[in-house]
């Protein structure tokens, strides 16, 4: 599995006061792979961790929530990335993060399902919806789409990374 650690604060363990850990799914389906986009922050469908879940439960109840597509576990293949932020002072003064975010293969033929999404007050005010873009063109969407929000700074590489390591996958 591919990991890498972001600490431009130059955190140490001990420093860390929080810890969040998500999940994320590369959903490929039949050739294409199913995005959110949120206020023109493309993103792979996942979240927070709740207490006492599993990873592939919380990937499971993401994925039904953001696309309304119910993942059966042999759906779900191994994780295959790993990235970590360390922010000293996020999301306030006086907490130091780390968030740990886990990157799942899913491959689906399944659609999106929009009567069973359960989207967040905050998805909602962003115009969350689902696009299914192809595989091919998938970096290339994501790149071009950059500069429509400063969000993308942050998000976007990842993103391309894993798509990146994805199709690096494949090939081997």
């Amino acid at each position: 599995m591919k990991e890498t650690i972001y600490n431009y604060d130059y955190l140490k363990d001990e420093d860390i006061t929080e810890v969040v850990i998500r999940t994320k799914a590369l959903i490929i389906n039949n050739k294409n792979i199913i995005l959110g986009n949120e206020n023109n922050v493309y993103q792979f469908p996942g979240g927070h961790l709740e207490e006492k879940e599993t990873f592939e439960e919380c990937l499971k109840r993401e994925v039904l929530e953001e696309t309304g597509i119910e993942i059966d576990d042999d759906e779900i293949k191994r994780p295959f990335m790993k990235v970590t932020y360390l922010n000293k002072d996020w999301p306030e003064i006086g907490k130091n993060r780390k968030s740990e975010i886990y990157y799942y293969l899913i491959e689906t033929s399944k659609k999106p399902d929009m009567s069973k999404v359960k989207y967040t007050e905050h998805e909602k005010q962003g115009n969350f919806k689902i696009e299914s873009i192809p595989l091919s063109e998938s970096i290339n969407v994501i790149e071009n789409n950059i500069s429509k929000n400063e969000k993308n700074k942050v998000i976007a590489p990842d993103m391309i990374m894993a798509i990146a390591e994805y199709l690096h996958q494949c090939e081997d």
